[in-house]
Parts: C-alpha cells; structure tokens; sequence
C-alpha cells in the first residue's frame, strides 16, 4: 500500500502460498506477501516505529481520509503540512519512492509517481484488507514460536544497510528461522549463505540486477535449482 526498499510487489507470486491460517511477517515493511493473503489471520511486525506507525494509521483510516489527502507537487516539504505525522510519514514514504525512510522534499520524480489522485484512490480501495490484522511495534526475537506460516524478509546481508534497523546478526537470525514451527518462508538474494539459498527469479532495481532467493522448510518449487543458475 505504499512504497518501501525491498518490496516483494514485482515477485510476491513467486513465493510459496500460505500452508497456515495464521501469516507472520517479522520484518513487515509493506508487507506484500501479507496483502496478497489478507483473508488469513495475519499478525505483521516491525522494529521500525515509522513503518508500525503508517500501518497503523492506514488501517484506522476512512477512504475519505485517503482520497482527502493533498497532491505532492515538486518542490513541496512534507513536513510544512497541516497534517498529522502518521500522515505525514505515509506521504513521506510515497514521496520516497522505494526508500527505507521518509523523503520530506518531493522529487520532480515522485511528483510525477505519486502526485496524482489515482495513486491515493489505489490505496483507498486496499483499506478494507487490512482492518482484521494485528501490527505490532517489537523485534522478531521476541515474538512467540507459534504454528504459522512464517514470511521473513529481514534488510538483506548485502544491500540492507540502508534500514535504520539493518544491522543483524546473521548466524542468530539463521538459528532462529530454521527453529520456527510451521512453514517458514525466507527471502534474501543469492549473494547471502546463511541458509542454503534457491535461485528464484532475476529482479531488476533502479541500480542493479540481483537474484532474489529463497529457503523454505517445506518443499518449494525452487528446491532442484543450482545456486549458481544464471536466469
């Protein structure tokens, strides 16, 4: 529902669907994968207060409150505006542009992205999946070990340190997935090795080609690919 770096939006349909009622995302962000299964119960964390704190708006909004919002034009500081500052963050974040944080000058580019009516009438329409879910501000180590299908999409171990929250400790974050009852889900690109990554698809960023990847506890369409598979 808005824009964030690392966003599953381009390849949310590569994953594996749900096994469990219950979806958790420990690492929420725009929580794709949440909003494409959005009739499961599902429960999505951050340690992010900003990211919890547009979820949280977003949820408790009116379509009106939405639709109502002003257009960003080139040039506009979003801070200036005579808004809340949940709101202000989810402008923030449109204006951003695929960021990890809040960009407060509109960009000519996010003028063009953002700017129009028809972006903000997308989200509204969205609004109605989300009012059932639980948001929670916390740090995945702390959440119980519950069945449920486990989506974890934590900053990557090359290319993440753009995240407030990005430096983690791999070996731990390892440990703790592979421990998690359900069906476990993990995304990171090929690069990283602290779970025997699969090849998935090619993803093509504003800056670079990766290749996103995935390891799973349960049986995946990826399982018989080589690591080192060009797309």
């Amino acid at each position: 529902m808005f824009s964030y770096y690392g966003s599953k939006s381009k390849i949310v349909g590569y994953y594996p669907p749900p096994k469990c009622n219950k979806i958790i995302e420990p690492f929420a962000g725009s929580a794709r994968y949440s909003l494409k299964w959005f009739e499961n119960d599902i429960l999505i964390v951050d340690k992010y207060e900003v990211v919890v704190n547009i979820w949280k708006w977003l949820q408790s909004a009116t379509i009106k409150d939405i639709t109502g919002l002003p257009t960003l034009y080139k040039g506009d500081d979003i801070r200036e505006l005579n808004l809340s500052e949940p709101e202000k963050q989810f402008l923030g974040m449109l204006a951003g542009v695929a960021s990890t944080s809040p960009r407060w000058k509109v960009s000519e580019f996010a003028s063009i992205q953002n700017g129009r009516k028809n972006q903000l009438k997308r989200i509204a329409d969205q609004l109605y999946k989300i009012r059932h879910w639980k948001i929670k501000l916390d740090s995945y180590e702390n959440l119980e070990n519950i069945e449920a299908t486990w989506f974890i999409d934590p900053p990557y171990e090359f290319g993440g340190n753009g995240y407030k929250y990005g430096n983690i400790d791999y070996l731990y974050l390892s440990k703790w997935c592979k421990s998690r009852n359900g069906q476990v889900i993990v995304c990171e690109n090929t690069k990283a090795d602290w779970l025997p990554f699969k090849p998935m698809t090619k993803l093509h960023g504003a800056m670079s080609e990766t290749v996103e990847a995935i390891w799973s506890n349960h049986k995946t369409n990826y399982d018989n690919v080589q690591k080192t598979l060009q797309f």
